[in-house]
């Protein structure tokens, strides 16, 4: 560690300039004087709860027989090698694959609420509780996991949580088989009552974690001139660098090139869609890439940066939405997705379908590679974060909400070991797993969580 000055930076420091506020990434000026080098002055946990709609095709009879999702061996000697997860085969270190739950929430309790399941599954992700049926606005489900964590952990920052989206969304009134359209747009609830809009343009998200304030002329301006926030606040910058040592000095300037960047990247996606050339999705924000890779990864690169800032330490993301249409032509099939998820249960649509799954985990590595890079005191920002991935349906030709996908990635604090696959006994709620992941994220005195039985060993292979 070295620094310049005789005392230590605030870990709260932010930088100024007229209308948008920086947080600084963690420095080792801001440890304080007598510390041990190897201690962080934040530990905090960071929390990315991904849902991915529709189960998968490794979730009906065929496709489990077939082992399409999770591999056939339990325990740490697994093969990925012809699964949905084979890309994250480099990361298995970081891996934790929880196999063969259901998510009993999500099923119709009476004959109203059968074929509803689209529109009431996304709601049960988090809460592993039952919806109301209701098409008004007395909806009610249960307090989401990342809430849980982010009222007794987030609020030592300015944001205790963000929740993003990529697929459009409207939470305005009913939208089938009598349910409210929030239930399949909010995957975080705050209170059984209170589910938490989504943020689906980058540029919103961005300038709502960096502070860019100012009237709305200001703001036009900004982005009219293509100016950097950053170009705001050059001399406080300059000021902040002569404090700091070379290492600190390097660390600094390559998460502002790396905001920079980010800045470019949606003012080049802005200038594409308001050009006037056609557009694969007319109806999305300027903001909005019409890549589903561009915009998934451009909404990483805001996680991380939040994550590096410790602005916010929760996010969800909700990667897809019920009922979608949308096409993924790298994924090597271009059958669209709901049609796609209706695969009868033939092997050829099953290994179609197959595809986008594979397609849409092979986007998670660009993620972990991006919070490995992120140095934070002794470790690294996946050494400190849990990212769960799954999703609360599992057969999606029956609708049915047994076998469902989960995973676990990073190490959370060293409370996960990864390289790890647990097998679940037949019936095993997924809401055992996620109780097992709020003790993970210090949430140690919550007994139960949704229809749980028992907490799960997320460290020990059996």
């Amino acid at each position: 560690m070295e620094f310049l000055s005789g005392k230590a930076i605030p870990r709260r420091r932010f930088v100024q300039g007229m209308s948008a506020t920086l947080a600084l990434p963690y420095l080792d000026a801001m440890m304080p004087i007598g510390r041990g080098a190897g201690r962080s002055a934040n530990d905090a946990t960071r929390l990315v709860a991904i849902e991915m709609v529709h189960g998968a095709a490794g979730c009906n009879e065929l496709g489990a027989k077939m082992n399409m999702w999770s591999p056939a061996e339990a325990g740490r000697g697994f093969d990925l090698s012809n699964t949905a997860l084979q890309s994250l085969d480099p990361w298995r270190e970081y891996l934790t694959i929880i196999s063969n739950t259901d998510v009993r929430a999500a099923e119709p309790t009476s004959p109203m609420e059968i074929g509803g399941d689209h529109f009431r599954s996304s709601a049960t992700f988090l809460t592993q509780m039952h919806p109301k049926q209701t098409e008004g606005s007395d909806v009610r489900v249960g307090i989401s996991l990342d809430q849980m964590y982010a009222q007794r952990f987030g609020q030592e920052t300015p944001i205790p949580s963000m929740q993003l989206c990529i697929e459009n969304v409207d939470q305005a009134g009913g939208c089938a088989y009598g349910y409210a359209c929030v239930y399949t747009d909010s995957i975080s609830w705050a209170s059984p009552t209170d589910p938490l809009p989504v943020i689906r343009d980058p540029r919103v998200a961005f300038e709502k974690l960096f502070g860019v304030g100012g009237s709305s002329e200001e703001r036009a301006e900004r982005r009219r001139t293509r100016r950097s926030i950053l170009d705001f606040m050059t001399g406080e910058l300059s000021s902040l660098r002569a404090e700091l040592g070379p290492e600190d000095r390097h660390r600094l300037g390559r998460y502002l090139e790396d905001i920079r960047e980010v800045e470019r990247r949606i003012q080049r996606i802005e200038a594409r869609n308001l050009s006037g050339d056609p557009r694969e999705m007319p109806e999305a924000p300027a903001g909005v890439p019409d890549s589903f890779a561009d915009h998934v990864q451009l909404m990483f690169d805001i996680q991380a940066l939040a994550f590096a800032s410790d602005v916010t330490r929760v996010f969800s993301f909700k990667m897809g939405r019920d009922g979608s249409s949308r096409t993924y032509p790298e994924s090597g099939t271009d059958k669209p997705f709901h049609p796609a998820s209706h695969h009868g249960g033939t092997e050829r649509g099953v290994k179609d379908f197959q595809l986008i799954n594979k397609y849409h985990v092979a986007q998670l590595p660009y993620f972990l590679e991006k919070l490995k890079d992120i140095q934070e005191a002794e470790g690294t920002m996946l050494d400190k974060t849990m990212i769960i991935y799954g999703s609360p349906m599992g057969d999606s030709n029956l609708h049915n909400h047994r076998r469902c996908p989960l995973i676990v990635m990073g190490k959370a604090n060293g409370q996960l070991a990864g390289n790890l696959h647990i097998k679940t006994p037949d019936g095993t709620p997924m809401a055992n797993a996620m109780l097992s992941m709020a003790h993970t994220l210090g949430l140690n005195d919550l007994t139960s969580f949704g229809d749980s039985t028992d907490a799960l060993n997320l460290i020990a292979a059996t």
